[in-house]
């Protein structure tokens, strides 16, 4: 940017004139300073780590004048976090050891705060600090601008400031490295509404002076009760489903009640009159006739064993399969088959106690034999 090309004394004296006149009588070229003029409210890490920085003591050391600073702005500044990208580590911290609150470990800082901090201790006027907010050269000259006045002035002043310039539609990227894109206004709308800027906080306001800066901004920017759904997800959130056709519910007497029955009417009603329900009842005949021909088929198995046909444990054993897959495919056949099914089970259990019975008999008898003999020894011995 060259600087003799652009009278900046006239720019900031016509910027002057038109603000006066925006905002009433003529104020102040002397701008006050709010919070702590030290450090320039500016969070203590970020502080250090520019007072450190090698660009801030020797680069920005050689900067007098405040159109020198401009100038630097211009060619250095391409984003407005405060730590350069991929300098800042902070995976694994939690709690006070966040990010936000500035504690953690440091990174590299930012070109763009350093340049902020080198505005403070030129003690900027109103007339530079205006031109600074409405120069034409670069959006990051204005950005810093609206950044320094966020960081030094009294809170309740900040509204007069900022609100010609919340629908401002000029665009930069603010992210270190690139890929977030905003506007001016929304930048502003930023700074009023919100405490944290990416990795740090700008000065807290007073909560009286919040709630009415929150109450400018609904009046400026009302709520939108149907707000256009930016988003897919939402947006196939927000479709309504059509509403589930109602029936009236039938009485089933006892007597024509069966296990398993009052379910499958359920499925059919709240399936009639679409092609799911359709679906869902013919898939439960389908189930039904499945399991009839299967209970056949363990009938006729069962016949074959009790004649001799057969073992008794691979009886047991395709019992046991057909069992794991009458719960895998889950849900009832009918009260028959779970009465065949219970009566294969009471059999089952009296076979199974049976050779429990004879297995303990067997004990019994080769316990008792074992002492006949110890007894037998003994005498014979004695004698």
């Amino acid at each position: 940017m060259n600087s003799d090309s652009y009278n900046e004394g006239d720019h900031q004296e016509d910027e002057e004139v038109r603000v006066s006149n925006h905002s009433g009588p003529k104020k102040s070229n002397v701008l006050p300073l709010w919070g702590n003029e030290r450090t320039m409210n500016l969070n203590p890490l970020i502080l250090t780590n520019i007072q450190s920085s090698h660009y801030f003591k020797v680069n920005l050391y050689e900067l007098k004048t405040y159109h020198e600073v401009i100038d630097e702005i211009y060619y250095k500044v391409s984003h407005l976090e405060p730590w350069e990208k991929g300098s800042r580590k902070t995976a694994g911290q939690t709690g006070m050891c966040g990010g936000v609150r500035g504690v953690g470990a440091g990174g590299i800082v930012s070109t763009a705060y350093c340049l902020l901090y080198k505005l403070f201790p030129l003690k900027l006027t109103r007339k530079q600090v205006n031109g600074l907010i409405t120069h034409p050269d670069s959006p990051y000259i204005r950005a810093l601008g609206f950044m320094y006045i966020r960081y030094t002035q009294p809170p309740a002043d900040l509204w007069d400031w900022y609100d010609e310039y919340l629908e401002d539609p000029e665009e930069l990227d603010v992210k270190a490295g690139g890929g977030q894109i905003m506007t001016m206004g929304n930048i502003l709308k930023n700074f009023l509404c919100k405490l944290e800027w990416f990795s740090t906080l700008f000065p807290r306001i007073p909560v009286p002076i919040q709630q009415k800066l929150e109450k400018k901004m609904n009046e400026r920017f009302p709520p939108v009760a149907n707000a256009p759904v930016t988003t897919a997800a939402a947006a196939a959130a927000a479709v309504r489903k059509p509403p589930l056709p109602t029936t009236t519910a039938r009485h089933i007497p006892d007597s024509e009640a069966h296990f398993g029955e009052a379910e499958k009417a359920a499925k059919v009603r709240s399936g009639s009159g679409s092609d799911r329900g359709g679906y869902s009842a013919e898939r439960g005949s389908e189930r039904e006739r499945g399991g009839e021909r299967e209970s056949r088929r363990v009938d006729r198995e069962y016949k074959e064993v009790n004649s001799g046909g057969g073992r008794r444990g691979d009886y047991r054993e395709r019992s046991w399969d057909y069992n794991r897959d009458r719960e895998r495919e889950g849900g009832g056949r009918g009260e028959d088959s779970r009465k065949r099914h219970a009566s294969y089970s009471r059999d089952r259990d009296r076979d199974r106690d049976r050779d429990r019975d004879r297995d303990r008999g067997r004990d019994r008898d080769r316990d008792r034999n074992t002492s006949s003999g110890y007894s037998r020894d003994r005498y014979r011995h004695r004698h």
